[in-house]
């Protein structure tokens, strides 16, 4: 039989296998919890963040000798190598869990404790020299703590998604430098409107990108505000004096990250709104990010019979029975992480007005969700980038036949002919088939040179202002 180490809890003992480093409540957690599949250790920031948390408060403890200086020092060290990348393989609760992150926040304490038992030369188990509540837990609650560390793994992970949406821009920049003088036919409600280049279409696409940058940044921010120190509601209970400022300001340290100690710990250990912002940014560049894909699919369409304006890589084969096809199978993957993205941000909404009182018990939901959302969009960016935009071609000659026989051009004769005739050259043009130009010229309205002019396509993409 495996060696077991005999645990206590108050629903009283339980046999925890003697190689781990979790403990009973852990145990508990994971015969409860068996929902999603998915175990804590799948969001390595969260686990991160959780060490930093401890490690801070071990370190203030430490400055306020309201812990033996070798007990905190073994806090540390052991918070230190969890940040480090060490036992994350026993972050083992399921990411979904009720008790508002009591299981994930023990499951951390009960690590930190038995590394640190053996960094000061005792067994797994033997808590009463290191004790995962007494002692890893001091001044603590899952409800100051958890909340701190979820705030913490969204920063970090906020900070990667900003480095590829910087990339993706860049790539959409990059072609749209590619396409300054690539003239096209602009749409309104899919028919046709006036020119424009392509170049200002992915000009656009990148300054989309760019600005749910700047207000995914601004959620990022609000996670600078931390209730560590408030313990189980704001007030403060159980935390030794001067506790709060310490730890806030190791905190900051330890991590790199200017956090702050919450205006009122009370409202922000209930409150749900640097989450709900997060959520709101993440669901904003999901949606246009998929309103962008579903143009450079349709802008791709064809090639016979669709739009056929730009040419997307070629991927892989497109079909199992149709030889040749070939689907624009990059934009439509990220379509589907948008979609994914929009429905998490319904499910952390309903998850924070879900909140009663002082607390809120759905944390363990929002924080899984974020962090998926997150880690999606950064993959869906960066394939994006690079297996989809930084290839993508222009069907020059197509574009250029469709701009020069457009009843759109006669939209830049308005000013000289009045909208009246204008609009029946551009009936005749759609009728008839015949140009615009060749009709104007026809009838007498206008001279060779004036139309050269007014139809001079340079002039009509770039208007002087």
């Amino acid at each position: 039989m495996a060696a077991v180490r005999r645990e206590r809890d108050l629903l009283g003992e339980r046999d925890v296998p003697a190689d781990v480093y979790y403990g009973i409540h852990t145990l508990r957690a994971v015969e409860n919890f068996p929902l999603s599949g998915v175990p804590l250790s799948a969001h390595p920031e969260l686990v991160v963040a959780l060490a930093s948390v401890k490690e801070a408060a071990a370190l203030a403890h430490r400055d306020l000798a309201t812990l033996p200086p070798d007990r905190a020092d073994a806090i540390v060290t052991a918070c230190r190598e969890i940040r480090a990348g060490a036992l994350h393989d026993q972050f083992v609760v399921d990411v979904l869990q009720g008790g508002a992150g009591t299981s994930t926040h023990m499951n951390a304490n009960e690590v930190i404790a038995n590394r640190a038992l053996e960094i000061l030369g005792h067994p797994r188990g033997a808590y009463g020299y290191a004790h995962p509540n007494d002692d890893v837990n001091r001044a603590q609650s899952t409800n100051d703590v958890y909340p701190t560390a979820v705030k913490l793994a969204l920063r970090a992970a906020a900070g990667v998604l900003l480095d590829a949406m910087t990339d993706l821009a860049r790539a959409f920049t990059e072609r749209g430098g590619a396409f300054a003088k690539t003239y096209k036919l602009g749409r309104t409600q899919l028919q046709d409107a006036v020119p424009m280049t392509l170049g200002q279409e992915f000009d656009v696409f990148a300054l989309t990108v760019r600005d749910d940058a700047a207000v995914l940044q601004a959620a990022r921010a609000e996670t600078c505000e931390v209730n560590l120190g408030g313990t189980a509601i704001g007030t403060g209970l159980n935390a030794d004096p001067g506790f709060t400022a310490a730890v806030v300001a190791h905190l900051a340290l330890v991590t790199g990250v200017p956090v702050r100690e919450a205006r009122d710990p009370i409202e922000s250990t209930q409150g749900m709104g640097a989450f709900l912002q997060m959520s709101a940014a993440l669901r904003r560049f999901a949606l246009r990010l998929s309103k962008i894909c579903n143009d450079l699919r349709l802008l791709a369409s064809g090639p016979a019979a669709g739009l056929g304006e730009i040419r997307l890589p070629a991927r892989q084969a497109g079909s199992s029975i149709m030889p040749g096809k070939v689907n624009p199978v990059i934009p439509e993957a990220v379509n589907q992480v948008c979609f994914d993205v929009v429905g998490a941000d319904a499910a952390v909404s309903m998850a924070a007005q879900a909140g009663q009182l002082q607390l809120n018990a759905f944390e363990p939901l929002v924080a899984h969700l974020l962090l998926t959302a997150i880690r999606r969009l950064d993959a869906a960016c960066r394939i994006l980038a690079e297996h989809c935009v930084q290839g993508i071609e222009a069907n020059e000659s197509h574009l250029r036949f469709a701009v020069e026989r457009s009843a759109g051009l006669a939209t830049a004769l308005n000013p000289v002919i009045g909208y009246p005739k204008a609009s029946e050259l551009a009936r005749r043009c759609v009728t008839g088939g015949v140009p615009v130009r060749e009709l104007a010229l026809r009838d007498g309205l206008l001279s060779a040179e004036e139309l050269d002019g007014l139809l001079d396509l340079h002039r009509l993409v770039r208007p002087p202002r």
